[in-house]
């Protein structure tokens, strides 16, 4: 991802097996400063191949708000506290957004 803007808004999103699961990292992410805001929905249902066989599996989407120059620093994170032997972990940056969210995301992960 390149960083043209390393304060703009940054969605990042991640999935687990369990709700227990994504709370865990939902408080971590807030507590490292690392997201301003996790927002958690159960009831996704994810068909993929692994290691050759189709899987379909119930998850719970975490979402995750920061900004972009927290990308490394959240993937990384993600990554080496996440359940899953590769964990999906993506990130958007939204069009638009309301400027004053944009300033509290940014103020809670400074």
């Amino acid at each position: 991802m390149t960083l043209d803007k390393p304060t703009e808004l940054l969605i990042v999103v991640t999935t687990f097996a369990s709700l227990e699961d994504a709370k865990k990292m939902a408080h971590l992410l807030i507590e490292g400063c690392l997201a301003a805001c996790v927002q958690i929905q159960e009831g996704v249902h994810s068909i993929y191949r692994w290691e050759g066989k189709i899987c379909e599996a119930s998850e719970v989407l975490l979402s995750a708000k920061t900004v972009a120059d927290k990308w490394v620093d959240i993937s990384n994170f993600i990554k080496s506290h996440h359940p899953y032997d590769l964990p999906e972990v993506i990130a958007y940056v939204p069009e638009k957004y309301e400027a004053e969210y944009g300033k509290w995301v940014e103020s809670k992960v400074k």
